[in-house]
């Protein structure tokens, strides 16, 4: 266990683009900074090709997220790869806990942690992401110009997911084990799409391909019959998680659990900032989410200099 009782100017939680780029701006600031993180690109890594981030015309999810880290790596950051338990304020110095007990403090923190994608049991799913297996249409829906996909899902996002999919891909299929839940003015745009074609009442059983994804397999959930679907996509559409619970008491969320955030990323707590797809930003997209990290370690360096210019540099 560490209790490191160094008062850093503003810790960071969360290493995708949004915490990185915070890391990046708040050091060029001066500041001491802790980047606490469980790796390194976060959401951003399941992302095969990017094609919509400014500046590369043509990139990976992975590539992209190493650049990011080799741009912090020119300031000084400290790097802890730990899981962050909770968020206390103590004598206004913010404490983050880890899994392991380790404890660290800051006189700022910025919370850019992300959403974790609901996961189905699916095999083969963890082994083909990147490479066939999406949980970002937005992102890589231009992937599949031409080719047979899979979403997976009855809410409005993967309703939202499968239209967007009728003008790239040759034929969509969607896949759900009960009746769609999406709103009707979502069920609507599908409904005349002339290339979908829905699988209700049947679940993802396994995606299967050596290099790249080439089948998925369903089952029907009223006789146990199987249907396997040659396709080069499966996109896993069944809802989004914010991890946002280790500040739950600390700041206000949403009823989806996302961080609510002012417009210069502040929260319900003074000295406590949120970035990225945590948040109550809308449009979940790295581009948004680095800008917003920017914007939170520029706000975090404001209430440092405000207001806490008199704080104990140690204890």
């Amino acid at each position: 266990m560490d209790k490191d009782t160094t008062l850093h100017d503003v810790i960071i939680v969360g290493g995708g683009p949004a915490g990185l780029t915070a890391a990046v701006y708040a050091a060029r600031k001066m500041l001491k900074v802790l980047l606490i993180t469980q790796n390194i690109g976060g959401q951003a890594l399941y992302s095969l090709d990017v094609e919509n981030y400014m500046g590369y015309q043509f990139i990976s999810g992975q590539d992209l997220m190493d650049r990011f880290e080799k741009q912090v790596e020119k300031y000084n950051v400290k790097n802890v790869f730990s899981e962050v338990k909770s968020v206390t304020k103590e004598n206004e110095v913010f404490i983050t806990r880890s899994t392991n007990g380790d404890e660290y403090h800051g006189k700022a923190i910025i919370i850019a942690t992300g959403k974790k994608s609901r996961t189905l049991n699916a095999k083969g799913l963890d082994r083909l992401i990147g490479r066939g297996v999406s949980y970002c249409a937005t992102c890589d829906a231009p992937l599949f110009m031409g080719l047979d996909v899979v979403v997976v899902g009855g809410g409005n996002s993967a309703i939202t997911a499968a239209y967007e999919l009728t003008s790239i891909a040759r034929q969509v299929y969607l896949v759900n084990r009960g009746p769609l839940k999406a709103d009707e003015i979502y069920l609507e745009k599908i409904r005349d799409a002339p290339n979908i074609k829905c699988f209700i009442g049947y679940e993802l059983v396994e995606v299967t391909g050596e290099d790249a994804l080439d089948a998925a397999a369903l089952r029907n959930l009223s006789d146990d019959s199987s249907v396997v679907l040659p396709v080069a996509g499966v996109f896993i559409e069944i809802g989004l998680i914010p991890n946002s619970d280790m500040v739950k008491d600390l700041v206000l969320l949403n009823k989806n659990d996302e961080i609510v955030v002012s417009y210069d990323c502040s929260t319900s707590l003074p000295g406590v900032f949120a970035a990225g797809d945590v948040t109550t930003v809308p449009e979940k997209q790295i581009i948004v989410a680095a800008g917003e990290g920017a914007k939170a370690a520029i706000s975090a360096y404001k209430y440092i200099l405000k207001e806490g210019e008199h704080a104990e540099t140690s204890y």
